[in-house]
């Protein structure tokens, strides 16, 4: 059996930057998306397509913007709850699977630990390694999407090191913003030309109008601003920071995450200052 990611130099060429992926409450979609095409089935035999997303290592990251690098910041968080991604159209006969490219699209990606709807759970900041399994039908009987996938006979696991990625509240690296933008075919709108083609709300002619006025009279210098950027939006570091605080508390109540919050926020500012 052999299987062969789609996509690849593309992967590769985020891979080279280091690839993040946005994490949200609500759940993401991956991009690029994991997508294979499968050759040496039993045409007769069904089987099972599933991924799953394991950690690379026991550490927690950080990235430092002066150095353009992420750098070790400590062990990882608690381990979450297990998820597996089964492809929609499991149980398939191997000559199905073959015929087509299996695309992996609908996944998201979430922070939520009490995550409700499928997503796979992840914690920001960590680095991971998607994998496919191929599992034969018997094997795939035993499959939930909240059990670790069944390993041994009928089941084969599949990596690409070019896939690993690290998650991320809000992207670090801008070279990532703008390898997304331009290559995402849901980003159309931030592939406005001219400078600050990446912020919509910047785009409308009076405000254009009035920012090359202000430049031409010397009063500023505009400059190109990606979505999301850390260096303008440094509040989505102290949200993942103030987080990680509150749930190695372990809140038991509303009430109690609200005091937890209050403390978190107070020894923030107090390392800060």
């Amino acid at each position: 059996m052999r299987v062969d990611l789609q996509g690849s130099d593309l992967w590769k060429r985020f891979h080279e930057i280091g690839t993040e992926m946005i994490i949200t409450k609500a759940g993401r979609r991956m991009f690029p998306a994991m997508r294979v095409k499968i050759s040496g089935l039993d045409p007769h035999q069904l089987y099972y397509i599933t991924m799953d997303i394991i950690p690379v290592d026991n550490k927690r990251y950080r990235y430092v913007y002066h150095s353009s690098k992420w750098m070790v910041a400590g062990n990882a968080d608690s381990p979450v709850p297990p998820r597996v991604y089964i492809h929609p159209d499991s149980p398939a006969s191997g000559e199905t699977w073959m015929r087509q490219v299996i695309s992996f699209d609908k996944l998201k990606l979430t922070n939520n630990e009490l995550d409700d709807q499928g997503h796979i759970i992840l914690h920001s900041m960590h680095k991971y390694q998607p994998r496919v399994h191929v599992i034969h039908k018997e094997r795939g009987e035993e499959l939930s999407h909240v059990r670790a996938v069944p390993q041994g006979d009928g089941t084969r696991t599949l990596s690409f090191p070019e896939t690993t990625f690290t998650t991320v509240t809000a992207y670090q690296n801008q070279q990532i913003t703008r390898l997304k933008i331009d290559r995402n075919p849901f980003a159309k709108g931030f592939r406005d030309s001219g400078r600050n083609r990446t912020m919509t709300q910047h785009t409308s002619r009076l405000c254009k109008d009035y920012l090359t006025k202000k430049e031409s009279d010397g009063v500023l210098h505009q400059m190109t601003w990606p979505p999301q950027s850390p260096h303008l939006n440094p509040i989505e570091m102290v949200w993942d920071e103030l987080d990680r605080r509150v749930k190695k508390k372990q809140p038991t109540s509303a009430q109690h995450m609200w005091e937890l919050l209050q403390e978190g926020w107070k020894s923030i500012l107090g390392e800060a200052g």
